[in-house]
Parts: structure tokens; sequence; C-alpha cells
């Protein structure tokens, strides 16, 4: 079965893991800042919706880091 990437050219499939590699670099410092606001928001104001907010942008990290592993492998996989 093809993968979803297998239309792809092998440049834009490396222009592609250098975005997606930006993406979650980014998204892991906006988690992070979040999670540092939720812990001093909850220490002055008690529980919140902010205090929970860091951890409903979890799931999408976790999709981007799978992206990311199915387009090396698709790399990989064209390189043999």
């Amino acid at each position: 079965m093809p993968s979803q990437f297998s239309s792809y050219s092998k440049e834009e499939i490396k222009q592609k893991i250098k975005k997606q590699q930006l993406f979650i670099n980014i998204k892991i410092v906006v988690i992070i800042l979040m999670a540092i606001l939720a812990v001093f928001s909850t220490i002055e104001k008690g529980v919140s919706s902010l205090t929970f907010l860091p951890l409903f942008f979890l799931p999408m990290l976790y999709v981007m880091v799978n992206e990311l592993k199915k387009l090396k492998k698709e790399l990989t996989e064209r390189k043999q």
C-alpha cells in the first residue's frame, strides 16, 4: 500500500521534514511557556481553564512527531 507521501519527490520530502522539525520546536517552546504560565496562574488564582491549556496541545505535538517519523521513514525507503 503506498504511503501518503509517495507522490512527493525527495526534495519535497526533505523540505517538509525541515518545516515539520521547525514547527515541532516552536510548538515545544509554546507548550513549555504555557505550562510555566499555567503554574504561576494556578499558584496565584487557583485552578482555572488556563491550568489545563498545555495539556490540550500535547496531542497535536504527538501527531506532528508521528508525521515527522513517517516522513523520515519514507525518505530512508527511497534511498534504498
